[in-house]
């Protein structure tokens, strides 16, 4: 088993209901723990998380904008990089629908290991044909994406150079790649990998891995994505970030200035939270500013947990 850094966990094993906010109905546990995905993948192989993916969710007037996770690089999937989220959105009363992209042709659990073949513009036009589909089935005008690490990227590549713009309302990012980075995209997919009882045998396909490599600062997809500016007109940003990242580095990469955009820092205020790369997907603080994104009208306080 990995050694996994989930900083800004209240508890790795505690189980919370909600964020007590409005009229939400707290239905699905929410652990806030980096594992949750990961056992729900285990425990449902290939599947979605509960709740999530329902094709007759019908989007409430409180929450009209269906909810579209995009998890991270390499070895992320849709149950294994949304744990904590899923439910957490399901309970606040959004329709929650998460895709596993650029996942090989192989037999699980390699299946469920996404961003692990194709190009940034193959797994961008991907995550956009879902974007679609998610419209279509709930009648929305458009969706918000929440995205996480290379999960920031892509849909906003959809929207920037496919057509998308139209498509998003909010679009909040945890660990965002907005300037590129210097650091190993590989690094949680060797961990999600081995997670999951297959680590050696993927060591030649992450090297070989391209659309990581295409968000490494100064490479041709980020010097296109920056020559009319990175930020879509019309679509309102909130991005997320932990000082801790060792990941995307620097983690300033993530705190790109824009009209109407809001740039979180975890730290600020709340030094003791410790939550990395991948722990910031299951942090307590993390997902209050989420809530917060995704729902201004309603704020709800802000917890600063010590690691």
């Amino acid at each position: 088993m990995p050694r996994w850094r989930i900083g800004s966990l209240l508890c790795a094993g505690a189980v919370a209901v909600g964020m007590g906010v409005g009229p939400a109905q707290a239905e699905l546990p929410v652990e806030y723990s980096a594992f949750s995905g990961i056992r729900a993948e285990l425990a449902n192989p290939g599947g979605s998380m509960p709740g999530s993916n329902n094709w007759g969710c019908k989007p409430s007037a409180a929450h009209p904008n269906p909810v579209v996770l995009v998890h991270g690089g390499a070895g992320a999937g849709a149950q294994t990089n949304w744990g904590t989220i899923t439910p957490l959105l399901i309970n606040e009363g959004y329709c929650v629908y998460a895709l596993t992209y650029g996942a090989l042709d192989l037999p699980w659990p390699v299946s469920a290991l996404g961003g692990m073949t194709g190009t940034a513009e193959q797994n961008a036009r991907t995550i956009g044909s879902f974007i679609e589909r998610v419209q279509a089935a709930t009648g929305a005008r458009k969706v918000d994406i929440v995205g996480h690490s290379l999960g920031t990227l892509l849909p906003n590549y959809y929207a920037k150079r496919f057509g998308g713009a139209s498509r998003i309302d909010q679009y909040v990012s945890l660990a965002p790649v907005w300037q590129g980075t210097f650091g190993d995209q590989l690094a949680t997919a060797r961990e999600y990998a081995a997670a999951l009882g297959v680590g050696p045998a993927l060591e030649a396909v992450l090297a070989a891995q391209p659309t990581g490599k295409e968000a490494q600062t100064g490479s041709p997809l980020m010097v296109d994505l920056h020559s009319d500016g990175m930020y879509v007109p019309g679509i309102t940003y909130t991005n997320i970030v932990t000082s801790h990242d060792q990941v995307v580095l620097p983690y300033t990469s993530g705190l790109l200035p824009g009209d109407g955009v809001t740039n979180i820092l975890l730290q600020e205020g709340c030094s003791q939270d410790v939550a990395d790369h991948l722990a910031i997907v299951a942090d307590p603080r993390a997902a209050a500013y989420l809530l917060n994104a995704l729902d201004p009208r309603h704020p709800r306080p802000v917890p600063c947990a010590a690691g």
